[in-house]
């Protein structure tokens, strides 16, 4: 591990790693141990020690997990210390949205990128890197299958709130503020579209309230 893996493919001279962590074959390497063959290869290794929450829980990934997959996103602000985002590319979609009167920027994420409960979402949106026409701004977004009109594959869609322009290509942060409602279908499109307009009323005070 030390020398195949952070010497040779990664070339590391610092680490650092948690106060639990285990390494090598049936994980029966230690932080200690890892810190001492460290050492021994020029590779300074430093072991981080518990940090609890306020209720005294050891703060893990899989807690945070845990919280975004029932959309408890005051829980993951917690334990992360800050909100947490989602980083895509705009890039074409159904354009579902547009002939619903909500047009929406379609994400592609990277394929090993965590998403939480499917639902939407009130969210805060702003653009990565030149050029750029949006500045933050307040959105919604859907994360979901869209069972409404038969979806087949997870979608991450935002709709800008009183924004309109060309996002395509451009590369977006959307902070993930309330979870707003589960995913649901709908009998029709027009019943999609009056709860879509109810979502947008719902987030524009939520993202308002905090300000």
């Amino acid at each position: 591990f030390v020398e195949e893996i952070l010497i040779k493919h990664l070339q590391a001279t610092h680490v650092a790693i948690g106060f639990d962590f285990r390494f090598g074959k049936g994980r029966t390497g230690t932080a200690t141990d890892l810190q001492l063959i460290g050492a021994a290869n020029g590779v300074d290794v430093i072991i981080v020690d518990r940090y609890p929450c306020e209720q005294g829980e050891r703060i893990s990934s899989s807690m945070i997990r845990q919280a975004l997959e029932v959309g408890n996103l005051q829980r993951a602000y917690q334990l992360l210390g800050r909100y947490y985002t989602l980083v895509g590319q705009v890039v074409q979609g159904q354009q579902l949205g547009r002939t619903l009167g909500f047009p929406t920027a379609n994400l592609q994420l990277p394929a090993e990128k965590f998403l939480p409960n499917y639902g939407v979402y009130a969210v805060e949106v702003s653009s990565l890197g030149e050029p750029s026409n949006l500045e933050t701004n307040p959105a919604v977004m859907n994360i979901g299958c869209r069972p409404t009109v038969d979806g087949e594959k997870p979608t991450v869609e935002v709709h800008l709130l009183g924004w309109s322009g060309d996002l395509y290509g451009q590369t977006l942060k959307v902070c993930l503020k309330e979870f707003l409602r589960p995913e649901q279908k709908f009998a029709s499109l027009d019943e999609l579209k009056a709860q879509i307009a109810e979502d947008c009323v719902r987030a524009e005070k939520v993202l308002n309230s905090e300000q």
